[in-house]
């Protein structure tokens, strides 16, 4: 299935059922009064958290979505049914804003519901006109319309961990090598085309969620590359893993450089994104002579960028040392949530 984490929608609740104005017509019941019941109020469109569904492919065709509406009263103290409600499933993740680009609301957990166009109310029968002075009304209210909308849908992934790095630099292979996650891996830029999700379980019970997304190049912030298009994913995230290739390097290739217009593009896009805690992780060290070459080759590049959060030397094709980092990524995220639930 192809992954759409952006759509546009309308949506309409149904309109309230007219109230009647009706009178008691039994034998031996002379002059009867009222007997109009209510129309039946018309149905609502809501949202729906479903940890099931992973895109919004399915509102890119389907844009409009209609409840029922409301059915008319009736004579003899009949009341309209209400109309049917519209619930749309979506991924857990979804925010939903308005036309105006606001918030509505943040599908953040499995079963979250949220009202996206309230039903229109019903109208009254005659039966609620009735008084010491008015014995026979013929006064109803008609229903009410009910809400419509445009609504825009935007996608972001709920992972505790995201990838970043260049094209090439291994996220794919990495994780793949972590988690039971199978995106593809190729020897040319841009493989990875959507994001990519896979679960990290250390023991039993004990996992984390990673999310690696298209490859980011110098300019991704103004639209370049493809990374731009998902970089919203790694907003929830708690700790980014910036990959860099250590492989020896092409003529004028500078990881440093790289690995520092890389920050610049995050800063560029989204300053909280860069204020994440963020750590440096050395992909490719079997294509070095030696682990002293890489040790040497990572720390001058530790130096130049004055880098002070931790790093970590990795060879994702064959696993060497990422147990290790997993390790110490689960060890961070479940100390982060411990000292969040105390607060």
């Amino acid at each position: 299935m192809k992954f759409i984490d952006e759509a546009k929608i309308q949506v309409h609740a149904g309109k309230g059922g007219d109230g009647s104005a009706a009178f008691r017509r039994e034998k031996f019941v002379p002059r009867g009064g009222p007997s109009g019941g209510d129309g039946g109020r018309g149905g609502s469109v809501w949202a729906l958290a479903d940890r099931n569904i992973n895109t919004l492919v399915d509102y890119r065709f389907a844009r409009i979505h209609r409840a029922d509406n409301g059915d008319i009263g009736r004579g003899a103290d009949k009341y309209g049914h209400g109309g049917e409600d519209v619930v749309l499933r979506m991924p857990v993740g979804t925010l939903v804003k308005n036309e105006d680009g606001g918030l509505l609301v943040d599908l953040a957990s499995h079963g979250q519901r949220a009202l996206l166009a309230k039903g229109g109310q019903g109208g009254l029968g005659n039966l609620h006109f009735k008084s010491s002075i008015n014995r026979a009304p013929r006064q109803f209210t008609r229903g009410e319309p009910g809400e419509s909308c445009e609504l825009s849908l935007e996608l972001r992934v709920l992972a505790d961990v995201g990838l970043l790095g260049l094209p090439n630099a291994g996220k794919s292979t990495f994780i793949r090598a972590v988690s039971a996650a199978r995106p593809k891996v190729a020897d040319y830029p841009f493989t990875t085309l959507n994001p990519s999700l896979g679960v990290v379980r250390i023991a039993h019970d004990a996992s984390f969620v990673v999310a690696d997304i298209p490859g980011l190049i110098e300019g991704a912030a103004e639209g370049a590359g493809l990374g731009h298009q998902f970089l919203r994913h790694l907003s929830r995230t708690r700790l980014l893993l910036h990959l860099v290739d250590l492989a020896p390097p092409e003529d004028g290739a500078d990881p440093a450089k790289d690995a520092r217009a890389l920050a610049n593009e995050l800063k560029k896009y989204d300053p909280s994104l860069y204020k994440k805690p963020r750590w440096l992780v050395f992909n490719k060290t079997d294509l070095l002579s030696n682990a002293a070459d890489a040790d040497a080759c990572a720390r001058k590049i530790v130096r130049a960028l004055r880098w002070q959060a931790p790093w970590f030397l990795i060879a994702a094709i064959n696993g060497k040392g990422c147990r290790d980092l997993s390790a110490r990524v689960y060890q961070f995220i479940s100390s982060n949530e411990k000292g969040r639930d105390a607060v």
